[in-house]
């Protein structure tokens, strides 16, 4: 294995986790951002308010794109190893 393969292999690693991270990341980013306008416009400042439903709409998005990650990942994994 050259260098030039190692590096596209990470490339393609790299690649493939934000994509598989993205999902989740930016649920977290939309419902924490609904909860900060909330924060912001009704005054109440309570920390586990921002918490609760990020970690929820985190989880609820997960099991919707479980199927999709675990396909991508196998792809990805059985491409690996059929180089070898």
């Amino acid at each position: 294995m050259t260098i030039d393969q190692s590096i596209e292999i990470v490339r393609q690693t790299l690649t493939l986790m934000l994509m598989l991270s993205l999902p989740i990341l930016g649920a977290a980013l939309v419902i924490g951002l609904l909860v900060s306008i909330l924060q912001a416009v009704t005054q109440i400042q309570e920390q586990t308010l921002s918490f609760v439903p990020k970690i929820v709409g985190m989880g609820v998005v997960a099991i919707f794109v479980a199927p999709w990650l675990f396909m991508k990942i196998m792809e990805f994994a059985a491409k690996m190893f059929g180089e070898m």
